[in-house]
């Protein structure tokens, strides 16, 4: 699976992605650097700083994804930089699917996240095409 790097950085993707499937908040939050940085570039008041926000943000994500599978589908490491593409899946407690994808950069230093560009997004599966999407986008009010 994962094999262990100089600099830690891949070790940390394969950590992450087990503490995720193990549902293992303490080793989940591990993962990640007391002074960890998230920045969401599409939604930026959703970026946060610290290791609290990390298990407020994955506790609720356990606790409303009781069966939360996660699996790295792509994935390429440049020194202390991990680019990372995610899918999660699972059923929400009001029996919905939950369907997310996207991609996390990484900055990695001593096999700990210290920061991350946050691309995950919910899936839309409607029936919404390329077209549509583009017209949506240059007609918003």
């Amino acid at each position: 699976m994962w094999q262990r790097d100089g600099n830690g950085t891949r070790s940390l993707v394969g950590r992450l992605l087990q503490a995720t499937n193990d549902h293992d908040i303490e080793a989940l939050v591990a993962c990640f650097a007391e002074e960890y940085r998230n920045e969401t570039p599409v939604h930026p008041a959703r970026s946060f700083s610290g290791r609290g926000q990390v298990r407020r943000n994955w506790e609720q994500i356990f606790g409303f994804v009781d069966d939360l599978h996660a699996e790295v589908l792509r994935s390429a490491i440049d020194g202390d930089t991990a680019w990372t593409e995610w899918e999660m899946t699972g059923t929400r407690r009001d029996g919905t699917r939950h369907h997310m994808r996207g991609v996390v950069i990484f900055g990695v230093g001593e096999g700990l996240a210290r920061s991350a560009r946050f691309y995950l997004e919910p899936v839309d599966e409607g029936p919404a095409t390329a077209d549509d999407a583009v017209r949506e986008q240059v007609t918003r009010g």
